[in-house]
């Protein structure tokens, strides 16, 4: 693990290296380099340009700035506390999203309630770009065509049967109130709000996950209408 870190981080402060590069850099054999980089591109961390076959960093990767500073740790940073207050505060677990590549969704941050029974989620973990509440607020906030909307329900494994129009009526719902809901399709027996951070190119989104049941109608919109207002803590 550390010397996968150790390749995403010389390569967010590099051109794009050959493989040569990487390994007489970090002192890897030519090996067990190239086996880290396989890796590292089926996980869409790290990106293969084929003319001179160099590596560089993906896109959401070298755009989060969680292999340096920046902005973005800054803001990371500034939310995580906030995060926490809120789990705690409304019994969720909270979890930070930022689109990692065309297809992909990682958690960069999460959250969770002192709660004996609660929801856990894995840092790092990835979900395809259309799956759960985040995918539906992120659609509602980029607005792509129908075209689109489709590939990207046709990616995920819903482990609850939902049709393309009732997914796509929940996006437009989304646009009206500024959250998505995702109630037990994705995981079964879990429900999931979403709001995406204003300003921020719909590229990060703010999730808060419950058992599904566990709240009345009007609970849920109230802890969603929450989220939206934790979103634009740098409004504040």
């Amino acid at each position: 693990m550390s010397q996968a870190f150790a390749v995403l981080r010389l390569l967010g402060e590099s051109a794009p290296l050959t493989l040569s590069d990487i390994a007489r850099s970090l002192g890897l054999g030519a090996s067990s380099c190239f086996n880290l980089l396989g890796t590292l591109v089926a996980e869409g961390a790290v990106v293969r340009e084929a003319p001179g076959k160099r590596y560089r960093l993906a896109d959401g990767w070298a755009r989060s700035g969680l292999l340096q500073g920046g902005d973005a740790r800054r803001m990371i940073d500034r939310l995580r506390p906030l995060m926490m207050r809120f789990a705690q505060e409304h019994g969720v677990t909270a979890g930070l999203w930022q689109v990692a590549a065309r297809d992909r969704l990682q958690l960069v941050a999460h959250a969770e309630s002192n709660a004996v029974l609660r929801i856990h989620l894995a840092q790092g973990q990835r979900q395809p770009l259309g799956g759960g509440a985040v995918g539906r607020a992120i659609a509602a906030a980029q607005t792509p065509d129908a075209e689109e909307i489709a590939r990207r329900f046709a990616a995920v494994r819903w482990e609850k049967p939902i049709a393309f129009a009732d997914y796509a009526e929940q996006i437009r719902l989304a646009v009206r109130t500024g959250f998505a809901l995702d109630d037990g399709y994705t995981h079964i027996g879990i429900a999931t709000l979403a709001a995406v951070l204003p300003g921020r190119g719909a590229e990060y989104c703010l999730s808060a996950s419950f058992f599904a049941g566990a709240r009345s109608g009007a609970e849920v919109t109230a802890l969603g209408k929450a989220l939206v207002d934790l979103a634009r803590f740098e409004e504040a």
